[in-house]
């Protein structure tokens, strides 16, 4: 209501616009799961605006229909936005002119990355601007000596990796996303990904970042040093902040040596005790060379069957694990494995296994894994949950669900990533399911906040989480958020809607 009254005490222009307008002050039929947020207090972009963000982006403002429309839906077709302009900057400055002038406005942004995000943070809801970071890909240095990169926002994961490797090197991230997604959107969400438990978390790895705060500054803090203690370490601020406190523009990175020795196993395990007990043995047989070590259980594997991806074993199993290792010697490598997998084999923790030859093998066993996503598409909705679970507890929401869901959904799924205790829920039906969709929340949240757990391990929460940012977060971590959020965006112009609400 607070939102609202502001709203209506706007002193608003009326302006011939070029385009037809209508007050997008309601949500659409397809955002229904969204009607508990109110539009806020900003300004519908004018002739003037266009203009204005043409003066500044000639020739990349996008304000037809049918420009406009990839911009305004996820790759889930889950998330639907209303924006009526795209922006396409390739600079700093560039985006700090469009932010100044929007902060002067009062129009709200919505900075979008590669849009791979599966919580609905890199779409708008109401009639935000888009600005898309996507013709900032320019990459700026690779330092082979001290394994530094420095480049835009813009810049795909898979191009950065590709060309790291001419120096050997790659990125510290995986995701299977790889090829669409950003490096920008990466930090902004602090997305994990596959290799997590090698190479840990962006919060370690980004070593700088410069962005471009709600009134149109530019804070650059860009050091390419590991060590570098001079007071508060502000592009923590930024990363998984999901675009909410400032646009991410340039950032520095500390990448890692490519292993010349990779394996990768494909095994079969009989119950989800086994596969942990799998995963400490890893851990203490494999040490450091350890990887990724991922897990599916038999539901998952039947969704990808279903889109022509074979089982790469003969034996059907209630679970399955992927593992990876990554060295600089494969004899010493291949030792550690063999007794490892023996080890499994004769305590039958394992069932059956295979292990890949070459390079071509080990990406169809991988395909295994970061299919399963694209598999349950095909059911029609798919309800998804990133949790973080202790790794005992895991497993056991899958089985909590499945009673919950048995009479409505088409499939019940767990996948994750079980080095780093993250589970992918997924449900699905064949078409949206309000009954489905009570059984499944809130005792999704209510479960993982029981078991000390969070509501979000790596996907961040967008625009689907916050009202349940609770179940993970105290009161008084909240409202810390949120007054740092009003501290640097007053006006909560930057990605509204989304991750902390603000209380203005």
């Amino acid at each position: 209501r607070a939102l609202a009254q502001t709203s209506t005490r706007l002193n608003r222009r009326v302006i011939q616009l070029r385009y037809p307008l209508r007050s997008l002050t309601q949500l659409t039929v397809e955002q229904s799961s969204y009607q508990h947020i109110v539009k806020g207090p900003y300004n519908t972009p004018t002739d003037d605006d266009i203009k204005t963000f043409e003066s500044i982006l000639p020739g990349r403002v996008l304000t037809s229909s049918d420009e406009t429309a990839g911009y305004n839906q996820d790759w889930m077709s889950k998330f639907r936005g209303q924006s009526r302009v795209v922006l396409r900057p390739k600079t700093t400055d560039e985006v700090a002119a469009v932010v100044k002038h929007c902060h002067q406005r009062q129009i709200a942004l919505c900075p979008q990355g590669g849009n791979t995000g599966l919580v609905g943070g890199s779409v708008p809801l109401f009639d935000e601007v888009v600005l898309s970071t996507s013709l900032m890909n320019t990459i700026h240095s690779i330092d082979p000596v001290a394994r530094i990169l420095q480049c835009q926002a813009g810049c795909v994961l898979e191009t950065l990796d590709n060309t790291l490797a001419d120096h050997d090197l790659m990125m510290p991230l995986d995701l299977g996303a790889k090829g669409s997604c950003q490096i920008g959107g990466n930090i902004a969400t602090n997305a994990g990904g596959l290799r997590f438990l090698r190479y840990g978390s962006l919060h370690g790895t980004v070593l700088g970042l410069e962005a471009v705060l709600a009134d149109g500054r530019v804070v650059n803090v860009t050091s390419g040093l590991r060590k570098d203690n001079t007071g508060y370490d502000l592009k923590q601020l930024f990363i998984g902040s999901e675009g909410t406190l400032g646009i991410i523009t340039n950032v520095t990175m500390e990448v890692a040596q490519r292993p010349s020795s990779v394996n990768v196993a494909f095994l079969a395990c009989p119950s989800y005790q086994a596969v942990q007990d799998v995963l400490v043995a890893a851990q203490r047989g494999l040490g450091e060379i350890l990887s990724a070590f991922e897990f599916l259980d038999a539901e998952g594997m039947a969704c990808v069957n279903g889109i022509g991806v074979a089982n790469p074993l003969s034996s059907e199993t209630p679970f399955y694990v992927l593992l990876e290792t990554h060295g600089s010697s494969q004899e010493h490598d291949m030792a550690k494995l063999e007794v490892f997998l023996e080890h499994a084999m004769e305590s039958e923790l394992v069932l059956d296994g295979t292990l890949a030859q070459d390079a071509t093998q080990a990406k169809q066993l991988w395909e295994v894994r970061e299919r399963i996503t694209e598999s349950l598409q095909h059911d029609g909705t798919v309800y998804k949950y990133d949790i973080s679970l202790p790794v005992k507890h895991l497993y056991s929401l899958v089985e909590a669900m499945r009673p919950r869901v048995a009479d409505l959904a088409v499939r019940c799924v767990g996948f994750g990533h079980l080095g780093d205790g993250n589970l992918h829920l997924n449900i699905t039906s064949a078409k949206p399911n309000q009954a489905l969709f009570e059984q499944i929340e809130p005792f999704v949240y209510e479960f993982t906040s029981k078991h000390q757990g969070s509501i979000s391990a790596e996907h961040g929460l967008g625009v689907m989480k916050p009202q349940h940012i609770g179940y993970s977060k105290s009161t008084q971590a909240v409202e810390l958020m949120q007054q740092i959020k009003a501290m640097m965006d007053p006006q909560g112009i930057l990605n509204p809607y989304k991750t902390v609400y603000n209380k203005q």
